[in-house]
């Protein structure tokens, strides 16, 4: 059974914009979806925002990125990346290198530990990605990507 905004903030009132609705949704949405894969990955011992960085490095695997390029592709801007990549390596799943051409700057690569990690969370992941968008046919789902990219220019 699906519930709606108004519903379930117990607002009398409509909203004051068709847009006011629009965006309040997609903040639910985002917070319901956000909230379950946090729990999840408590288990491993990593945020939602350490994930992302870890599947940013794998992506590259075995190469790796510097610190500003790991920010530039995360999807929820973190506000220090060094320091995140730095609690990563203590836990021995992210190995930072100097850059030989210019020493001022890291790189960081994924570890062995940061792929098992990876390996065992991600059907988990997938399956809590799955069960979110149950309700969505193939087509809706592909609606939905395409107005999401419509909205972030």
């Amino acid at each position: 059974m699906t519930t709606t905004l108004r519903a379930e903030l117990q607002q009398r009132k409509p909203f004051s914009s068709l847009e006011q609705e629009a965006t309040l949704s997609i903040a639910r949405t985002e917070a319901a979806l956000r909230e379950p894969m946090e729990e999840l990955l408590k288990g491993a011992d990593v945020s939602l925002t350490q994930y992302n960085v870890l599947r940013i490095l794998r992506g590259v695997h075995p190469g790796g990125h510097p610190r500003h390029e790991i920010a530039r592709r995360m999807i929820h801007r973190a506000p220090d990346v060094t320091r995140m990549l730095d609690r990563l390596a203590g836990q021995g799943l992210v190995r930072r290198i100097r850059n030989p051409e210019d020493r001022r700057e890291s790189v960081a690569t994924i570890t062995p530990a940061g792929l098992a990690l990876l390996a065992r969370v991600d059907p988990e992941v997938h399956a809590a990605q799955r069960d979110f968008t149950a309700s969505l046919t193939a087509p809706e789902l592909r609606r939905l990507v395409r107005l999401c990219d419509a909205l972030v220019p």
